[in-house]
Order: C-alpha cells, then sequence, then structure tokens
C-alpha cells in the first residue's frame, strides 16, 4: 500500500504513524462510501454517533496544521459525516493514496 503522508508533511516523523493509525481506525469503524468527483477531489462518507463529528472534526484540524496542502470541509447530518478532501494539482497523488488507504482500513470495496 502506497503512504500517503508527503514530504511536504510538518508532522514529526516519529508521530507520522500514529496519525495514519487514527485515520486507519476512523476509517475501518466508520467509512461506508469513497467518490472522486474530480481529480483533486475526494468524498467519504462516515457513519455518524455520539461524538463521531467532534473525533472527526479534530482530526482533520491536526491534519491540516502539519499538511496545509489539504482542504477539508465536514458536513454533518444525524447518521452520516460527509468530509470533502481537497488538495493541488502537485498534491494528486497523496490524495490517491489516501482514497487507497481509506478503502484498505474500511476493507470493503468501495471504490
Amino acid at each position: 500500500m502506497t503512504t500517503w503522508v508527503p514530504q511536504s508533511c510538518t508532522l514529526p516523523t516519529t508521530e507520522q504513524p500514529l496519525r495514519v493509525a487514527e485515520f486507519d481506525a476512523l476509517f475501518a469503524e466508520r467509512l461506508t462510501k469513497v467518490s472522486r468527483p474530480g481529480r483533486l477531489q475526494l468524498h467519504l462518507v462516515l457513519t455518524g454517533g455520539p461524538g463521531v463529528e467532534e473525533r472527526v472534526r479534530d482530526l482533520l484540524a491536526r491534519e491540516s496544521g502539519c499538511c496545509s496542502f489539504f482542504t477539508f470541509t465536514v458536513t454533518a447530518a444525524p447518521d452520516e459525516i460527509g468530509v470533502d478532501v481537497e488538495v493541488d494539482a502537485a498534491h494528486e497523488a497523496v490524495l490517491d493514496a489516501l482514497q487507497e488507504g481509506a478503502t484498505t482500513s474500511a476493507d470493503r470495496d468501495l471504490r
């Protein structure tokens, strides 16, 4: 599997596997749908529940802090949370790898 942590990430190298593990756990527990509405866009749908929106927003805020090329938009509904991810053209491969990691972590064919 391709790692989606780019060279430009400012998160300390020792912390990067822990952050990836947080995303993997979230995807494994909550991911229900993945779509790619555009070359530089990824749409994820997660099941909701108590505390899930806060967990998602916290994780994405921390990720934005070290990888500023990501733009995350969260749309919460009672039973699901939508996450739109956008990157610039220079980081398309990172988005590809994030999509691959999400579908692999979810252990289902969500492509």
